[in-house]
């Protein structure tokens, strides 16, 4: 493969629709303990090769180097993925014992395998398995995976600034001084960062704090240039220019030691034309306060569950599900549409849910022994077995059992997930977010309840997902997805925040799951750190963890 880019190719473009943005790098450190001594005289010397699945194939992504006579090797090299927390991203541990005669692969001694998804490591910070040999025998050895987030700049500094003794521009009153904050770029230019407001007539201002990204404000280079320029405001807009200076980062920073900087605020005219010239006053640094913006993978490794839960529409729009026709036929060789869509989202959440205990409701059917559709519209019928096909045989297993009916109404799910997401609301802690995955063929006919239900899950830590199966109209259910404006309830309340995907499940009938996938599921990360960040909620501590969770060293 000649490049990384073709190993993270996109179903989506191939199909002409937008790539998928990375969320974040992650760092993944190894080591293995226990292996075998297959040379009685001399210990293997191991080297891991880290493959990624694309297109059903693997590619060599990367190799460790290689330890010469180690049966526990730790590994000083450290592979550097992209993650999408929207695809599948499959990845192979291959540990070979390469002799001291050659570096490559042929002729090699195969020590053992481990499949895994990058998903199950970031969401475990550390993963540990046995590695199988040929065959998918189990060995005695076993591989130890830790993943780490690649730090950006993605921090805010909050700053506040005040002026003392500043020349005054003005005949008949006091100077209206702000302040203009400039990064000078590789190339010499300036781009504003922040101006402040106008404080007007004062010589000695104090400026409202604000808050700026270091990416802005630096570029992430603490030792960048930053050009400070104070001015008395005119209304003309010939503002009248009082005098600059030069600081960095780094130097503000030191405001953090408890260390009040200040500069002094210089005009070159006056420094030139004036011998006892000492400055045009003097500019303050009041307050400098780091803030941290968590990511979403900083949430998932302090250990946040996705709750993943299903609800299907079983109304009777659907067709019968014995006729071939039907929305809900089983084929025995095809998936139907609502297969098709659980699984391609359900194989994403299942790495980031702990229990694997998936919630699946049915809305919209007559159930036994009575044949009545229930007060709340939803039946749970969800078992567990490790993984999504759990629910994909309940879903089978129901299906026998029920009369479809209706009507479609989605309210009184997302009011019982949203019960849930309530109650770990108020542990303020990041452990919970729920994620309700609703697949329907039909518009809904409890549209007002549902508004109301959406705008009281927007205060909640939880998403919801809505994938329209079929051929309906669907243009009444795009005004819950808040692309296209502020969605409110009937009584006028508008959304907190942005929590609805809907996706026609016809957009993709023709492409692959991941590409439907990719889809519904790009909007959950930013959607998991809005609501924590904007609760002021910090994931758990990396020190939360015991030391055996630590990332190795080399």
């Amino acid at each position: 493969v000649s490049s990384m880019s073709n190993i993270y190719e996109s179903a989506e473009a191939t199909l002409g629709l937008c790539n998928s943005s990375c969320l974040t790098k992650v760092e993944l450190r190894v080591a293995c303990r226990g292996i075998s001594d297959r040379d009685a005289l001399s210990k293997p010397d191991p080297c891991v090769v880290l493959k990624m699945q694309s297109h059903g194939q693997w590619f060599e992504v990367d190799r460790t180097e290689v330890i010469r006579s180690s049966i526990n090797p730790v590994f000083s090299k450290v592979f550097l993925v992209d993650f999408y927390f929207e695809e599948v991203q499959r990845l192979r541990y291959e540990l070979h014992d390469i002799s001291s005669a050659h570096n490559g692969l042929r002729d090699t001694d195969f020590l053992g395998a481990m499949e895994c998804t990058l998903g199950q490591i970031v969401s475990q910070r550390k993963l540990s398995k046995a590695l199988l040999k040929q065959g998918n025998t189990t060995s005695k050895s076993s591989i130890t995976v830790t993943s780490e987030e690649l730090s950006g700049n993605d921090d805010y500094v909050e700053l506040s600034f005040s002026a003392r003794k500043l020349d005054d521009k003005d005949f008949f009153s006091k100077s209206d001084p702000f302040l203009e904050i400039f990064r000078i770029n590789d190339d010499g230019s300036g781009s504003l960062v922040h101006r402040t407001e106008t404080v007007m007539n004062d010589l000695s201002p104090v400026w409202k704090s604000f808050k700026v990204s270091l990416n802005t404000l630096c570029s992430g280079d603490h030792d960048r240039q930053l050009k400070c320029t104070v001015y008395d405001w005119d209304s003309n807009g010939k503002h009248d220019f009082i005098g600059e200076f030069q600081t960095t980062y780094k130097e503000i920073r030191t405001d953090l030691e408890g260390r009040q900087m200040q500069w002094d605020c210089i005009n070159p005219k006056y420094q030139v034309k004036k011998k006892n010239y000492r400055n045009s006053g003097v500019v303050v640094l009041n307050h400098c306060k780091i803030i941290k913006m968590y990511s979403f993978l900083d949430y998932i490794m302090g250990g946040c569950q996705i709750q993943f839960t299903v609800a299907i529409d079983f109304t009777a729009s659907n067709g019968d599900p014995g006729n071939s026709c039907s929305l809900h036929y089983i084929h025995p060789y095809q998936p139907n549409e609502y297969l098709k869509a659980l699984v391609a989202v359900g194989e994403i959440c299942q790495d980031y849910d702990s229990d694997k205990m998936f919630p699946v409701f049915g809305f919209g059917a007559q159930i036994p022994p009575d044949f009545k559709v229930r007060d709340i519209q939803s039946k749970r019928i969800w078992r567990c077995l490790g993984s999504i096909q759990g629910v994909v045989e309940a879903y089978q297993a129901c299906l026998p059992k029920i009369q479809l009916y209706g009507p479609t109404n989605i309210a009184p799910i997302i009011q019982k997930v949203a019960s849930s997401a309530s109650e770990e609301m108020h542990t303020m802690e990041a452990m919970e977010y729920f994620i309700l995955l609703i697949l329907t063929d039909g518009v809904i006919t409890d549209m007002a309840d549902t508004r109301e239900a959406i705008v009281h899950a927007s205060h909640l830590p939880m998403s919801v997902i809505i994938v329209g199966v079929g051929n309906a109209d669907f243009s009444d259910m795009q005004m819950l997805d808040g692309d296209d404006g502020i969605l409110r309830s009937p009584k006028g309340e508008p959304v907190l925040r942005d929590i609805v995907q809907f996706v026609p499940f016809k957009d993709f009938k023709h492409a692959s799951p991941a590409a439907l996938a990719k889809s519904v599921l790009a909007e959950v990360p930013n959607q998991v750190v809005d609501y924590y960040n904007a609760k002021g909620i910090h994931p758990k501590c990396l020190s939360d963890y015991d030391e055996s969770t630590r990332p190795f060293s080399p």
